[in-house]
């Protein structure tokens, strides 16, 4: 199958989001691929040193915005231990799954459209960390059309993701006074005391009714051993599915005060994503269960999901978006990332059939 050596042609070029020279060099074999599928050559958009790739169809207005990503979670050199592998029909290697199957699929279904016009296709390169020299680049893209279809990889059974839950990161830092512990504790005042207390208070700002998470993550504090700590810092990592949610937590953070006697406290961050909340996906899922039916697919499921992705920017615009439109595998950012190669044909026609029947609804 075509679609198996263009995806291997993307995995076996490695691009960690942290490595700008892998990801340039991605961009190079994306757009290799990406120009042979569409016919057409991609805009290079580097940012802050990062390399994106759009491609605009015709000349009118975007209608319909296509999303993927190149970069990976996987370190340069993952390819020694988990080869690029086809085997029972089961694909591997890093990053195959998320997303890079993914975007082969965009250019293929693009490929198949017999009137592009009104398509933008928009592959980023810094997904895996947030996106911060893409968002502004996303959003722009998207003011004005009728649909964001983000080819993130499928949940699992090949459920498409109607709902993912916003995200916020925050760093509350605790600045305390050095002194001897053996000598004189006393006179210090202890960053690692302070935290402890700021960590208590954060993790209660979590509701499980209405599946908002404040998980308090990385912790560090301190200098040596036998001294007071000045300063500390603890990572906190919120998830909300409502923007009414994820503002409450915020203020909540951003009210956060000192509890011992001479501390300071500072709370840097603050939301990234905002949600993808069903009213957003609810049309689309519908029209794309539609033409799945009318291709002979299996009925289309769907489901919420933790995890943030650039749709979450689209949606927070509220610019109709559906997500999980790629790859059905399962193993995202693990040792078993796969990918099922039988689900491949028949997704990409979903996909395909969808931004075409898009782009007649807004020609009517």
């Amino acid at each position: 199958m075509d679609m198996v050596s263009d995806i291997e042609e993307l995995v076996t070029c490695e691009s960690p989001s942290t490595d700008l020279a892998a990801v340039a060099a991605s961009a190079d074999v994306v757009a290799r691929v990406g120009t042979r599928l569409v016919g057409a050559e991609p805009e290079r958009i580097v940012v802050d040193g990062r390399t994106h790739l759009r491609w605009r169809f015709g000349d009118g207005p975007a209608r319909v915005l296509v999303l993927g990503h190149h970069d990976t979670v996987w370190p340069l050199g993952t390819l020694a231990t988990h080869p690029f592998d086809v085997t029972g029909g089961v694909m591997r290697g890093p990053g195959c799954f998320d997303m890079k199957a993914g975007v082969v699929m965009a250019f293929h279904a693009i490929a198949r459209l017999a009137d592009r016009a009104g398509v933008t296709l928009l592959i980023t390169g810094d997904e895996e960390i947030g996106s911060p020299s893409s968002r502004a680049l996303i959003e722009a893209e998207a003011r004005g059309c009728v649909a964001a279809l983000v080819l993130e990889a499928s949940a699992d059974g090949g459920a498409l993701k109607t709902e993912r839950k916003g995200g916020s990161w925050y760093t509350v830092r605790a600045h305390g006074l050095a002194a001897h512990a053996g000598l004189e504790p006393e006179r210090g005042v202890n960053a690692t005391v302070e935290l402890a207390q700021q960590i208590l208070a954060v993790n209660e700002l979590g509701d499980d009714a209405l599946g908002t998470t404040v998980t308090p993550t990385l912790l560090s504090a301190g200098t040596t051993t036998n001294t007071v700590p000045a300063l500390g810092e603890v990572a906190v990592d919120v998830r909300a599915r409502t923007v009414a949610e994820q503002e409450r937590v915020d203020a909540a953070m951003k009210e956060l005060t000192p509890v011992l006697d001479g501390a300071k406290l500072e709370v840097l961050g603050g939301p990234n994503r905002p949600p993808l909340e069903t009213t957003a996906s609810a049309d689309l899922f519908a029209r794309a269960s539609t033409l799945a039916a009318e291709l002979g697919l299996p009925p289309l499921t769907s489901t919420a999901v933790g995890g943030g992705s650039d749709g979450n920017f689209t949606a927070g615009m509220g610019i109709p978006t559906l997500d999980g439109l790629g790859a059905v595998g399962g193993g995202a950012h693990a040792d078993d990332e796969h990918v099922l190669v039988s689900e491949l044909p028949g997704r990409t026609d979903l996909v395909a059939a969808l931004i075409a029947d898009l782009l007649e609804g807004t020609a009517k």
